[in-house]
């Protein structure tokens, strides 16, 4: 298990990371998004013991980087965000250098290069020069290097930003292998789909703090009970405003597109009864649901970007949409 307990992180009087903590499961694809600036890339390089924190602590299994960094860094197969300046080395030269440097060497360090890059698709690129491949063949010649000591964790800075959907759709599934055979894998990426479809437990990180983290079923559900209803009508608009702002279940009432979204407080029985109370009150209502859970719709409301109106008057003689 990955443990973060009370990570703080300042760059001059910059707080970077806020008191941040994390427990991450053996075995788990945990997401970790964010909006830029939240201090992801902090908090990975800190797991990565790349870096150290000014208070808190990192743990693998109990170990610390402090503890035996050597030891603490085998663990981890780390992918940043960012390649490196390796141009004049060819593929092949990229992968036994670096495993020459975790101790690879001779046949053993050409047979395991050979192994991965068949692994990424890269066997045809060995002799390639490194500056000669595109973004998304370096993505995987990164994965590749972070596998050739076979990690038990693997991290990975923003890994599908800015390749195309095909490289996207092979790396997700390699992502896929990884985590099924065992392999606990560490995503920092703000493509959102990517993460609700490979990832099975999330934290959210906004301003240095963790703001929700969970198994990601459990969140999905328990934010879809909470988000609003979506209420879309066939006329009368501003009186069906006016009617449920006088609703004792409605908390506040907002306006997305032509939709009125409703902050609602009460049981599936009571949406029910709400709905029950339009009809009957002669308002054509088109459709009556509640919002569907998805993680951007979690993020925005976590990370207070959403962009959502919220009526705070109304003019009940206002001509209806």
């Amino acid at each position: 298990m990955i443990r973060v307990d009370g990570v703080k992180k300042f760059y001059g009087h910059f707080c970077a990371l806020d008191s941040l903590s994390l427990k991450i499961s053996d075995g788990s694809l945990f997401g970790f998004v964010g909006p830029n600036g939240a201090g992801k890339t902090t908090a990975i390089k800190i797991m990565t013991g790349i870096i150290y924190p000014d208070e808190g602590s990192v743990t693998i299994d109990d170990m610390r980087p402090e503890d035996d960094l050597i030891k603490y860094k085998s663990m981890i197969g780390y992918v940043p965000d960012a390649f490196g300046i390796y141009n004049n080395l060819k593929v092949s030269e990229y992968m036994e250098f670096f495993a020459a440097c975790l101790g690879l060497h001779g046949m053993e360090s050409r047979k395991k290069t050979e192994q991965l890059l068949e692994y990424v698709d890269l066997s045809d690129r060995a002799d390639f020069y490194v500056e000669a491949l595109s973004r998304g063949m370096k993505q995987k010649l990164a994965l590749a290097r972070a596998l050739i000591n076979d990690p038990p964790i693997l991290i990975m800075d923003e890994p599908t930003s800015g390749l195309d959907p095909r490289t996207r759709y092979e790396f997700k599934q390699m992502v896929g292998e990884l985590s099924d055979r065992g392999k606990t894998i560490i995503i920092s990426s703000h493509i959102l789909s990517d993460i609700s479809e490979l990832c099975t437990d999330i934290a959210i990180i906004d301003q240095g703090s963790v703001v929700m983290s969970g198994r990601l079923m459990d969140v999905m559900k328990l934010v879809t009970a909470e988000n609003p209803i979506i209420i879309t009508m066939a006329g009368k608009t501003m009186q069906a405003i006016k009617f449920l702002r006088e609703d004792d279940t409605v908390k506040s009432i907002a306006i997305k597109g032509n939709d009125i979204m409703v902050n609602f407080a009460g049981s599936s029985k009571d949406e029910a009864g709400l709905l029950k109370r339009l009809v009957d009150a002669g308002l054509p209502v088109r459709s009556f649901s509640r919002e569907k859970g998805s993680l951007e719709s979690i993020f925005m409301q976590l990370t207070g970007h959403g962009e959502e109106h919220t009526i705070l008057s109304y003019d009940a003689t206002e001509p209806d949409n």
